[in-house]
C-alpha cells in the first residue's frame, strides 16, 4: 500500500494526475479510513479535472479531521469550479481564518467572494438610473 501511495505521489508530482488518481484509488480502496491516502487521492482528482470527484474526496478529509486546512482548502477550491460558491466560500473562509499564513487561501476565498457578488449584482439587474 505505501508503495501505491509513494507511487501515486511521484506521478503526480510528474503531472499525471490522471494516472495518480487511478493509482491512490487502488490504495484508497485498500485502506479507506487513511485520510493521507484520500487526500493525496483528491489532490489527483482535482489536477486531473475531475472536480466532482475531487469534492467527495476532499469532503470525506474534512469528516475524519475537521481541523484540516489544506482539505478545506481544497474542498473550497473544487466547490468553486463546480460554480458552488457559497459553499465555496465558507470552506475557504475556514481554511483561510486557520492558516492566515497561506496566500493562496485568501486569494482564492477573495476570488470567491468576488465571483458571489458579481452574480448577486447580476440577478439584481440594472438600477433605476440605468
Amino acid at each position: 500500500m505505501y508503495a501505491w501511495y509513494r507511487r501515486g505521489l511521484d506521478l503526480l508530482e510528474a503531472g499525471d494526475a490522471a494516472a495518480a488518481a487511478q493509482i491512490l484509488g487502488h490504495a484508497v480502496s485498500a485502506e479507506p479510513s487513511t485520510p493521507s491516502l484520500r487526500e493525496a487521492l483528491a489532490r489527483a482528482e482535482f489536477d486531473a479535472g475531475r472536480y466532482v470527484d475531487a469534492a467527495e474526496s476532499f469532503r470525506q478529509v474534512v469528516e475524519a479531521e475537521p481541523d484540516n486546512d489544506y482539505a478545506l482548502f481544497g474542498l473550497g477550491l473544487a466547490e468553486s469550479r463546480l460554480g458552488l460558491f457559497v459553499a465555496a466560500a465558507e470552506h475557504l473562509a475556514l481554511a483561510a481564518v486557520m492558516r492566515p499564513d497561506r496566500a493562496p487561501y485568501a486569494q482564492a476565498l477573495r476570488q470567491a467572494r468576488a465571483t458571489l457578488r458579481a452574480r448577486e449584482e447580476a440577478d439584481r439587474g440594472p438600477g433605476i438610473d440605468a
